[in-house]
């Protein structure tokens, strides 16, 4: 549906073109890292519009900010509120999926929805974009560090989300060449306080539910609150036509899932997860799917991702941006779990 369907009348029109503009735009503003970019851009007093999909925005009782609901694959939306003066993008809505059924939403959402925010862009005269792309998009399957230098093959890849991910950068380059300023950023595994039944904050829940397993894998980590101020730098600086990795530390998935136990005072998941049986599960699971309809738990993609050893080199953000430090992993575990037992508490 069109935005200009969305709002009430012309004379609301008019006072939201004049009220905005200067204007910053957030994609995928109902998101964990959305949400929290949302909340430190307001909090420097930034005229902010935001869109959503399905999942309305948490209540910021802010004026600055002004939401609606559009799709990204809605191309007259997505052109009718740039045209309102949008100056620059944070484009952060994305599908995340290691569901193999997936694979045509995610090239339909991550490569043709990132191509028509770039191309709004290029209509509107958007001064500059920060693009949200993930580390899968480099290929995790590597002997080496991981850097920004690495070259996106089927080789190196182990899942369609990666891929799609690749794809969608490619059309953020695209952009670049046809004159549009942009930065892309590549975070690891985002921790922070959002829904705790999806996405990366569900390993929280799985801890504090006591689940008993563990693998030896390694992964980068991050605090969503980094991710999003290093976007704002970022924005703010001339950098251009660069990506970067976002990554606090290389940790293995035991030392995370310890922590957390430690700071909910849960049990400290004890089994070891070995290829066999992480094979063995990713199978079952997919039989399983096939005939319930729901998504699998475990899939092969994310199988051998929990069992990898992959550790990420984050020096040249540090180079680029020398001010910035991040913050502990075990300080953002432990701020996270205070967050959840608020919210459970509220409950």
């Amino acid at each position: 549906m069109p935005l200009s369907t969305k709002l009430l009348g012309l004379k609301d029109r008019v006072i939201f073109a004049i009220q905005h503009i200067h204007m910053i735009l957030v994609t995928g503003g109902s998101g964990l890292l959305g949400t929290e970019l949302i909340a430190q851009l307001l909090a420097q007093n930034k005229k902010v519009t935001a869109i959503y999909n399905k999942t309305a925005l948490p209540h910021f009782n802010s004026p600055l900010l002004t939401t609606f609901q559009c799709d990204i694959l809605d191309v007259v939306g997505l052109q009718d509120i740039m045209q309102q003066g949008v100056t620059q993008i944070y484009h952060c809505a994305a599908l995340v999926s290691f569901n193999p059924k997936r694979k045509k939403d995610l090239f339909k959402i991550n490569i043709e929805g990132t191509a028509n925010i770039v191309n709004a862009a290029l209509d509107a005269g958007v001064t500059k974009l920060v693009h949200v792309s993930s580390v899968a998009a480099l290929g995790l399957l590597k002997d080496e560090p991981i850097n920004e230098n690495m070259v996106w093959t089927e080789q190196a890849n182990n899942s369609n989300y990666g891929e799609s991910k690749y794809l969608g950068e490619l059309e953020v380059w695209r952009g670049i060449g046809e004159g549009l300023s942009a930065v892309m950023v590549n975070p690891t595994i985002i921790l922070g306080a959002g829904d705790w039944e999806g996405g990366s904050s569900k390993i929280f829940k799985s801890v504090y539910d006591e689940f008993p397993w563990h693998s030896d894998g390694v992964n980068g980590f991050v605090d969503v609150r980094d991710v999003a101020t290093i976007m704002i730098q970022l924005m703010d600086s001339n950098i251009n036509a660069e990506r970067f990795i976002i990554s606090a530390e290389n940790k293995s998935y035991q030392e995370i899932f310890t922590l957390i136990a430690n700071a909910f005072h849960k049990k400290i998941p004890t089994k070891k997860v070995t290829p066999f049986l992480a094979k063995v599960v990713w199978r079952l699971e997919a039989f399983k799917s096939r005939f319930t309809g729901q998504e699998p738990l475990i899939t092969k993609e994310t199988a051998a991702t929990a069992l990898a050893k992959t550790y990420f080199d984050n020096s040249k953000l540090t180079t680029y941006l020398p001010q910035f430090t991040y913050r502990t992993i075990e300080q953002t575990i432990i701020q996270t779990v205070e967050a959840f037992q608020q919210k459970l508490n509220n409950h």
